[in-house]
């Protein structure tokens, strides 16, 4: 029974370990660009989801959304304002760049926040659903069904909606969808905007259970380049296998070890997974 309890709280950590870096992939399979700053994007939607439930009283679930279109706009300013600059610069320039966004939004967030932790108190934060002698821990649940029906919303948009369409031709080839009178900058500000968009909203429906500070993003940014490498840089799809896989490792490896050596059987999975496969698990799979 502690397997498939295991098990069940792997997968719903890691469903929202998909849904933080469905962005980050996101943005390189349509910019070309890694984005080491992306982490950053989860604090600030953390801070939106607590101020909105410090201020008017809202569930960092409900504020999700809110914390997706602020940081979807944030997004697409940076993008027109900085990335857009740096498309078709020397890879060491966008690595300087990143890491200069990473440094900044931290900063002006200790500026503007404070170093204190910030938590939230719901309803259901300690609530849990027994199954027989297994339980579902109900704020990782709702996080997990909350990052389901986004991710499941954003496949929808892509496979489905002109602009997703769009942004698929603009990753296979810009100049081509440029002749087929596709935008292509307009493309790449969306998917920059799309794509940190959607890790803020991974951030507000972690709050329940974790708490907010300007370095929160340090506990997140080696995981979400784990998932994202494992599953396939550039797929969508890979990303979601990636943390799915990344969150049952990590549960699965503290049954049989001291948990301060969780992240090292992940990573030790993880460099052999890429020895067998460098282009990860859907590295060919757009």
């Amino acid at each position: 029974m502690a397997f498939i309890q295991a098990l069940i709280d792997g997968i719903m950590i890691g469903g929202v370990y998909a849904m933080i870096s469905i962005g980050l992939t996101l943005v390189f399979g349509i910019m070309g660009i890694v984005n080491f700053a992306h982490a950053e994007f989860l604090m600030l939607g953390m801070f939106i989801a607590y101020y909105a439930w410090a201020w008017l009283g809202l569930d960092p679930l409900l504020a999700a959304p809110l914390s997706f279109i602020v940081v979807f706009g944030l997004g697409c300013g940076l993008q027109r304002l900085l990335f857009r600059r740096i498309l078709r610069a020397p890879e060491i320039s966008q690595i300087f760049l990143t890491v200069g966004l990473l440094i900044v939004l931290e900063n002006a967030a200790l500026w503007m926040f404070g170093s204190n932790f910030r938590s939230v108190t719901t309803p259901y934060q300690t609530l849990s659903l027994s199954l027989g002698p297994i339980f579902i821990n109900v704020p990782y649940l709702l996080a997990f069904l909350m990052s389901a029906v986004c991710g499941t919303a954003l496949w929808l948009f892509l496979r489905l909606s002109w602009f997703g369409r769009a942004m698929r031709a603009t990753a296979q080839d810009p100049m081509a969808s440029t002749l087929m009178g596709i935008n292509a900058d307009r493309m790449h500000m969306l998917a920059f905007g799309l794509g940190v968009g959607l890790t803020a909203f991974g951030g507000a429906v972690i709050l329940p259970y974790l708490t907010a500070s300007p370095t929160v993003g340090g506990q997140f940014v080696i995981l979400m380049f784990t998932v994202v490498v494992l599953g396939g840089l550039g797929s969508v799809a890979g990303a979601v296998v990636g943390g799915l896989a990344v969150g049952v490792i990590q549960s699965l490896s503290a049954l049989a070890f001291p948990i301060q050596l969780q992240n090292l059987v992940l990573f030790v999975v993880f460099i052999a997974v890429l020895v067998v496969r460098p282009q990860g698990l859907l590295g060919d799979v757009r």
